[in-house]
């Protein structure tokens, strides 16, 4: 049986965020974070054994985090003062895209700990605006 403390993780720090508030917004980010991190622990595993396989869900996956981040932040924020947060997610999505694509371990795990802390910020933000950070 996997002991889950070694397991690898790719999204600590959004998990995280995302676990502070209980809202329907905050609850969609966790999960889609939780699926997302299964599928980076895979992809991880088959670039390691020098496979290919896992790139595409991974792929969605972090599209439908960066969906349901979009969606808790406000489409309105997101494409205006949160224009910088987006543009951080984006070309952290796309950095991991390549290092899938290439078979880049190193520059896998480096695109995810941007990837991580760009979506964890985004979260700490609207629970700041919403005043939902436990104290």
């Amino acid at each position: 049986m996997p002991n889950p403390a070694r397991e690898p993780t790719f999204l600590p720090l959004t998990v995280a965020a995302a676990s502070d508030a209980d809202d329907e917004g905050a609850v969609a980010v966790r999960d889609r974070a939780e699926s997302a991190d299964r599928a980076a622990a895979d992809c991880w595993l088959s670039l390691v054994a020098g496979c290919t396989s896992g790139r595409q869900t991974l792929i969605n996956r972090l599209h439908d985090l960066s969906e349901a981040t979009c969606g808790y932040a406000g489409l309105r924020w997101w494409l205006g003062r949160g224009s910088v947060h987006r543009r951080r997610v984006a070309d952290a999505e796309h950095r991991i895209d390549d290092a899938v694509r290439e078979g880049d371990g190193a520059e896998f795990a480096e695109a995810f700990i941007g990837y991580d802390q760009a979506v964890a910020t985004v979260v700490v933000h609207v629970q700041n605006r919403l005043g939902k950070l436990s104290t």
